[in-house]
């Protein structure tokens, strides 16, 4: 169990500073795209307001609270419990002990982009909302980011350790239509434009792939520091195995 813990600890020390160096690219990358579109982006209103007169005459009572529970499993009073638990599960039952970092570094990363990006940008949400109001500014939802990083990783990881084909897809098809709904239960409830969902999700999937890229190389890294730093004999009887 000690091993465990310093292997995590290590490899903590390491993803952080790529995550970070990383996120500071894209956030630059992401910087000048606001400084060219963000007087550009009331052009998108009418169409953002065309949305909702199209979803209007289907809402009820009914639907308002299915999309209020789906909304509720892309907010972060079920997102943090959520982390936690898949963190601890890796760490200390999972063989797959590794991605109790990577849960981590992309749960806290992606939460410091959606702020950077709404303190960038700074768009109202819109008024008025369906039910009630939401606190802090629209653009982009950062339900779709969360929603898109966090079920986007479970994907990954189901791909990548449920063994039955079946199951699998079926797994990832019903991730990929939670993720979907969370963003459009924004829209029903009227506090997102649908450009902000769109943008969240493009922006949460490109941190995913850019997240999960870094965090390869890096265990990479750490698999062949590993091989060299130990003796010949001790590699040959015990090879080291790569976290998938």
């Amino acid at each position: 169990m000690p091993d465990r813990f310093q292997q995590f600890w290590d490899g903590a020390a390491l993803v952080s500073a790529q995550v970070v160096i990383s996120l500071l690219l894209f956030a630059a990358v992401i910087a000048v795209i606001v400084f060219l579109v963000r007087g550009r982006m009331r052009k998108y209103k009418p169409a953002d307001l065309a949305v909702f007169d199209r979803i209007k005459p289907w809402t009820n009572a009914r639907t308002s609270r299915v999309m209020l529970f789906i909304t509720l499993l892309g907010k972060h009073q079920f997102l943090i419990p959520a982390n936690l638990i898949l963190i601890v599960y890796f760490l200390l039952v999972s063989p797959h002990s590794w991605l109790s970092i990577r849960v981590a570094a992309i749960a806290l990363s992606s939460l410091a982009l959606m702020f950077l990006l709404k303190h960038l940008f700074r768009r109202k949400r819109p008024l008025p909302p369906l039910l009630q109001a939401a606190r802090g500014l629209s653009f982009p939802s950062g339900h779709a980011i969360m929603a898109v990083t966090f079920y986007g990783l479970l994907m990954y990881i189901v791909a990548h350790t449920v063994p039955v084909g079946w199951l699998r897809w079926l797994s990832t098809v019903l991730l990929a239509l939670l993720i979907v709904l969370i963003g459009f239960s924004r829209i029903y409830l009227r506090v997102h434009y649908a450009s902000d969902v769109l943008a969240g999700f493009i922006i949460g999937l490109l941190w995913l792939f850019i997240s999960l890229a870094v965090m390869q190389r890096v265990e990479q890294f750490l698999k062949e520091r590993v091989q060299t730093t130990m003796p010949a004999a001790v590699i040959t009887c015990s090879p080291v195995k790569a976290v998938n």
